[in-house]
Formats: structure tokens, C-alpha cells, sequence
């Protein structure tokens, strides 16, 4: 309810700024919409389509609605392919920086952060991506691997838990929370 608020009041102050301010609130809306549709058919068990609406759910979580921003997301990514992950840090600061209501800016830097083995600051931006976008399955399964690396079972699980309730069709998290649960004698191997 609160993010249906807080997002009906962005719109409403693009509205005011600008006519193209207009064409901006209708993709917003739009997109949130489509997201919408996406994580209910994504909810499905059985859902056998599961990647596609992921990969579609992704790619419209990481348009922020600014070029700029947009390119900055795009520098970074392409600087973590080509393993620079200091500058893929830099391009994503200064995303966050720029546009710190834009959740795929946090995730990605949280993302390089990781890979830099940097859990405490990874966790932070992921902290700050589930704030903004609860439903981000990826941030949540990027948790819940630095849970399990930090030998934080019941974390890892919790993190799995709410991936599997997005998300019910991914098998690599129902034989991770099976893992973990095994571990933890909650079930018999």
C-alpha cells in the first residue's frame, strides 16, 4: 500500500514538471502494471514459462526511465563482464547517487560488491533494493548465497523462503532450501 502511495505521488509531482512529464507517468505506470501481471503468472506453481517472465520482470526493472541513468546501468554491467569491478562499483555509485529511488541501481552495485567479496556492503544495497522493490527475487537469492557463505542458515532459508513464495517453479531454490534444511535436521536425508 505504502509503495502504491509513493508511487502515485511521484507521478503526480512528473505530471507538473513537464507535457513529455506526462509520457514518463503513463510508462511508469504502465511498466508497474505490467510487473504486476508478470509476478502473478511468475507466482504460479507448475509456471513452466518461469525464465522468460523473470527475464522480462528484469528487463523492465532496469529501465529507470532517465537515459542517463539507463547508460550508467549499462557501463557498469559491461564493466563487471569485463571484470573491472572497481569501475562497475563507480558507474553504480554514482547510479545510486543520481537516482537513489531506482532499485536496480542498488542491486547491481550490491552485485559488485559481491563479487569483490564485500558481504557487509553487499548486504546493505540489497537492504536498500528489497526497501524499494520487495519483489526483487534476484536480490533475494543473492542474500540468501551471502547468508550461506557467511554460515547463516536460518538467514539463507528465510531469504529462499521468500524467493519460493515469488517465485515457486525455480528448482536451484527448492534444492537449496532442501540443502539447507537437511543441514539443519529439519528433514531426514
Amino acid at each position: 500500500m505504502l509503495r502504491k502511495c509513493l508511487c502515485a505521488c511521484s507521478v503526480a509531482s512528473v505530471l507538473f514538471l513537464t507535457p513529455a512529464g506526462f509520457a514518463r507517468a503513463q510508462d511508469t505506470s504502465d511498466a508497474e502494471d505490467r510487473v504486476q501481471e508478470l509476478l502473478a503468472e511468475l507466482a504460479e506453481p507448475g509456471q513452466e514459462d518461469w525464465r522468460r517472465i523473470e527475464n522480462e520482470i528484469a528487463g523492465i526493472w532496469s529501465r529507470s526511465g532517465s537515459r542517463s541513468m539507463d547508460l550508467l546501468l549499462m557501463r557498469g554491467k559491461k564493466a563487471i563482464e569485463e571484470g573491472r569491478i572497481d569501475e562497475a562499483v563507480e558507474h553504480f555509485s554514482a547510479l545510486t547517487d543520481h537516482a537513489p529511488d531506482f532499485a536496480e541501481g542498488w542491486n547491481a552495485r550490491a552485485t559488485a560488491f559481491f563479487l569483490m567479496e564485500e558481504y557487509s556492503l553487499s548486504i546493505m544495497d540489497v537492504e536498500r533494493t528489497l526497501a524499494l522493490n520487495p519483489d526483487h527475487f534476484g536480490a533475494l537469492s543473492g542474500l540468501a548465497t551471502m547468508f550461506e557463505i557467511m554460515d547463516e542458515p536460518d538467514l539463507a532459508l528465510q531469504a529462499l523462503r521468500e524467493v519460493q513464495r515469488i517465485n515457486p517453479n525455480r528448482p536451484e531454490t527448492d534444492e537449496a532450501i532442501l540443502r539447507l534444511e537437511r543441514s539443519r535436521g529439519e528433514v531426514d536425508l
